[in-house]
């Protein structure tokens, strides 16, 4: 069965799919946090009140989606599955990495070029030091954050991206991405917009709204 889920974690098509969804998830509520009220707000055959309620509860609505993708899917679903990988793989295929964040600058340096990668590595951490073989104290470098596998890699023109954890964090991504955006943000929206719009003394503005219009009918 791990077999199994391992091999349709690391599919190629998976990996292609899942690419990059954490800042496409991202750039897409924010663009309709902004886009959705912007479209309301312009429709004239919509009376200024009521345009002005629907506007705020859409942009209130993608905020807290924001929020808790933001708040659920690094912090829980993410590093869940990079822990959850480090247990189902061999080392020989996800790499020594100690954290999400490691293995994320790494990516990062996998990304540029081999020259600019060399100096990255060779680089000083700031304010961080260790002790070396004479027992003297020195700066840490860059390339001392990563296991001599990691390094070997990262000499190479085409170092070893380690897709199996990659393809096992971003399924983890997608999963909390459903179950964030589907589940979790409509239920704090129930509970958080309709205070935020009565505060702004929006909704007191639709509800007279409706009762004029209810008084023209009558």
């Amino acid at each position: 069965m791990i077999s199994g889920v391992a091999k349709f974690l690391t599919s190629p098509s998976l990996n292609n799919i899942t690419s990059n969804t954490n800042s496409q998830v991202m750039m897409e509520t924010t663009l309709k946090s902004i886009g959705r009220p912007g479209f309301i707000l312009i429709d004239n055959d919509i009376d200024s009140d009521t345009k002005k309620y629907a506007a705020a509860k859409e942009f209130l609505y993608q905020a807290t989606c924001l929020l808790v993708y933001a708040a659920l899917v690094v912090p829980v679903f993410k590093r869940g599955a990079f822990k959850i990988a480090q247990k189902v793989f061999n080392k020989s295929e996800i790499g020594n990495f100690r954290s999400l964040k490691q293995y994320d600058r790494y990516l990062k340096l996998c990304d540029s070029s081999l020259n600019n990668r060399l100096k990255t590595l060779g680089k000083e951490i700031k304010g961080v030091y260790k002790t070396d073989a004479d027992g003297n104290k020195v700066k840490k470098l860059v390339r001392d954050d990563y296991d001599a596998i990691a390094v070997s890699e990262l000499e190479k023109e085409n170092p070893n991206r380690f897709t199996d954890l990659k393809g096992a964090i971003e399924f983890g991504n997608i999963v909390g991405s459903v179950f964030g955006l589907a589940i979790l943000a409509p239920q704090f929206s129930h509970v958080f917009i309709h205070p935020a719009l009565k505060f702004l003394g929006l909704e007191k503005s639709a509800e007279s709204n409706d009762n004029k219009k209810l008084d023209k009918t009558v």
